[in-house]
C-alpha cells in the first residue's frame, strides 16, 4: 500500500492506494477515514487498483479553507486526485457523506465514471426537519466538542449496537482525531446540497444501492424509490444492517460488492 500527499490550493490531500487493475475510488463517510474500507480494500486490490482518499479535515487531510464549502468542492478535490494519478475513468462508491460527494462528481464529471455506487447514501436533499437536526449537532458539538458528539451519534447507526460494540468502540477510538470545525463544515455542505436524483434519472452508468435494512439515516423504503430511477441499477440488502453494513455485514457487503465490480469490468 502506497500512502501519497497531493498539494491542492492552500492545503494538500492524503490518499492510499493499493492493487492494480481498474481503478475503484472508495470515499469513507462523515465521522470515519479511509480505513473504513480497508477489510474490503483489501480483498479488492488483488484484483482492481484501489483508491482510498481521507475527505478533507478528515484522517491527515487538512479541511478545505473557505466558508461555503459544499459537496461540490470535495468532489473537485477528487478529480484533482484523479488527474494527478492519470486516471481517466474509474468506478466511484461512496458511504454515506462519500456518496453525496459520488453524486456531486458524477453531475460534473460524467465522462469519468464507468459506474459509481451509493453505500447507504441518498440522493435527496435534506428537508427541513434534517436540515434542523444538523443545525441542531452543529451547536453541539460547538458546545461539547467533535468526540463528544461522535460518542453519542455512532452507537444508532448500527442494528445493534450491542452486538457492534468492537466497532462502536474502534470508531470512536478514531474520533478524536476529529477537529469542531471539520464536522461542522460537513453538516453545512450537507444542509445545501441540492437534490441530485436527476444525476440518477440521466446517468449512463450502472449504478450500485447498498441498502441496510434498519438505516434509520438513509431509509430503506428511501433507497428501494431511488434504485428506480437509473436505467442500470444493482441493487443489494444488507438484511441485518443499518448504517455501517461495511462493518455489521463485512462479508456479505464484500461479496455484493465484487459482484457489481465483475459485472461492471466483465
Amino acid at each position: 500500500m502506497l500512502q501519497k500527499i497531493l498539494p491542492y490550493k492552500e492545503t494538500y490531500l492524503h490518499y492510499k492506494i493499493m492493487g492494480e487493475g481498474n481503478t475503484v475510488l472508495l470515499l469513507h463517510g462523515f465521522g470515519e477515514d479511509s480505513a473504513i474500507w480497508d477489510q474490503s480494500a483489501k480483498s479488492l486490490s488483488k484484483n482492481y487498483q484501489l483508491i482510498l482518499p481521507d475527505i478533507p479535515g478528515t484522517g491527515a487531510a487538512p479541511l478545505l479553507e473557505g466558508t461555503a464549502i459544499g459537496m461540490e468542492d470535495y468532489a473537485e478535490a477528487i478529480f484533482a486526485l484523479l488527474k494527478n494519478e492519470n486516471i481517466e475513468k474509474c468506478t466511484m462508491v461512496g458511504h454515506s457523506m462519500g456518496g453525496y460527494i459520488t453524486l456531486a462528481f458524477a453531475e460534473k464529471y460524467p465522462q469519468m465514471l464507468h459506474a459509481f455506487g451509493l453505500f447507504h447514501s441518498s440522493a435527496y436533499a435534506d428537508d427541513e426537519a434534517k436540515k434542523d437536526t444538523r443545525k441542531k449537532a452543529i451547536e453541539f458539538i460547538r458546545q461539547n466538542g467533535a468526540l463528544a458528539f461522535l460518542k453519542t451519534s455512532l452507537p444508532g447507526l448500527f442494528a445493534d449496537p450491542a452486538i457492534s460494540k468492537d466497532n462502536i468502540t474502534w470508531l470512536i477510538e478514531k474520533a478524536a482525531q476529529f477537529k469542531p470545525e471539520a464536522l461542522i463544515q460537513y453538516y453545512n455542505a450537507m444542509i445545501t446540497r441540492p437534490d441530485r436524483t436527476e444525476v440518477l434519472k440521466s446517468t449512463k452508468c450502472p449504478v450500485l444501492f447498498m441498502l441496510g435494512t434498519f438505516d434509520k439515516a438513509v431509509p430503506f423504503e428511501q433507497g428501494l424509490q431511488q434504485a428506480t430511477l437509473p436505467s442500470v441499477s444493482h441493487i443489494h440488502i444488507l438484511s441485518s444492517s443499518a448504517h455501517m453494513g461495511m462493518l455489521e455485514e463485512p462479508e456479505k457487503s464484500l461479496l455484493k460488492f465484487a459482484h457489481f465490480l465483475s459485472a461492471i469490468y466483465v
